[in-house]
């Protein structure tokens, strides 16, 4: 395998007044902040992948490019040895959290964070000027997970940020041989994981695939990322040159979104593992037209992620539900065991209500999933 040079931290265009350490207002004003008048919450998209995929490439071309939004980008140097438990906490005033700001030319901030990441974001939201968006890229990080969760619903951070998407870098080059070095392993599975838990997967470096087969190994790789991840969207790169209306503010998370909800899921309802033998890392979907009972899809629910009761791991699940006694439809999310049920809109009157629940994960059983969960069905 080549030795990467793309690696390197992102450039500095221009240092300009360092930002003071301590922005945070004292706790009883903290949520004067969070108001209305301030605007919605900054939306926060985690950049995970593989060492030498491309991520501080993804991040230079953000941070260098004349796009007219202020982000900030938030390289973690925390990673493994400290954990993310510890990163998530709020250390106070007198914690050593962000070791450098700076700011650059097109209006970016670029900082870097060794210790509580929950700080560092309240500081960089507490500016007088408003940022568009915030990346964090997981460089210390091989699992998105953990950020995942305490970002779409920690209480430390109230609304003064959203988790919007993550994104998982990979190299259309070495892809296939590191999927293949982990089913030939007992190792960690990063490379699994990382398709598994991502909204928009960045296939970089399709130029360095052999011309004479190019289109054809591409088509390949992406039907291998679909077969691990069939609701993340998938966009070729050279060099990670994407189009950051493509990236940004994809709303993965947000329950109002449900639209693109609706659409992933209908793309997905004929997955099965019928045809599948192994018990690696796939997407699958059930469906059931009728209407089910809100509390026992709860305890569904908290019976898999949470009890492991039927020995499945799963990464992540989207779905929408038909309750009974409700002219909502409801959303289901959940990133391991953290899940969110709630409604989204109002069924239409020429819609076929149904129930669509599709999980990405390591050895899921359909059969198992689907039983189970008709034993949901409301009773009439």
């Amino acid at each position: 395998m080549e030795e990467e040079e793309d690696e390197a931290p992102p450039l500095a265009v221009e240092i300009n007044e360092a930002l003071p350490r301590n922005l945070s207002p004292p706790s009883d004003q903290s949520n004067q902040h969070h108001t209305s008048a301030e605007g919605p919450p900054v939306g926060v998209t985690v950049i995970t992948g593989y060492l030498g995929a491309g991520k501080s490439t993804l991040v230079n071309h953000i941070l260098n490019a004349q796009h007219g939004k202020r982000i900030a980008v938030i390289l973690n140097e925390f990673g493994e040895e400290i954990g993310v438990e510890r990163a998530m906490i709020n250390e106070g005033e007198g914690g050593a959290l962000v070791e450098e700001w700076v700011e650059l030319a097109n209006g970016c901030i670029c900082c870097t964070v060794k210790h509580s990441l929950v700080q560092a974001l309240e500081q960089l939201v507490e500016r007088k000027d408003r940022l568009d968006h915030i990346l964090l890229e997981t460089t210390g990080l091989a699992n998105p997970a953990p950020l995942a969760s305490v970002l779409w619903l920690d209480d430390q951070l109230e609304s003064a940020v959203k988790l919007d998407s993550i994104i998982t870098v990979v190299d259309a080059k070495n892809l296939r041989y590191q999927l293949k070095r982990h089913n030939d392993s007992s190792s960690f599975n990063e490379a699994f994981l990382q398709i598994a838990f991502a909204d928009v997967v960045i296939l970089n470096k399709v130029d360095l695939v052999s011309p004479d087969e190019s289109e054809c190994r591409i088509v390949e790789l992406e039907k291998e990322i679909q077969n691990v991840n069939s609701l993340a969207r998938i966009i070729r790169s050279v060099r990670c040159q994407v189009d950051l209306a493509k990236i940004l503010n994809c709303q993965a998370y947000d329950a109002s979104h449900v639209t693109h909800l609706e659409a992933l899921l209908e793309e997905n309802k004929s997955l099965t593992t019928n045809d599948l033998h192994d018990s690696g890392v796939r997407t699958l979907c059930i469906c059931e037209p009728r209407q089910v009972d809100l509390d026992k899809v709860r305890l569904w629910v908290e019976d898999i992620l949470w009890d492991k009761k039927y020995s499945m791991d799963v990464y992540r699940c989207k779905g929408v539900l038909s309750i009974s006694n409700s002219d909502q439809l409801h959303t289901l999310q959940a990133v391991k065991e953290i899940y969110e049920i709630v409604p989204a809109r109002k069924w239409k009157k020429e819609e076929n209500r149904s129930n669509k629940i599709v999980f990405i994960g390591h050895s899921l059983n359909e059969e198992i999933l689907l039983d189970s969960f008709r034993a949901c069905v409301a009773t009439t």
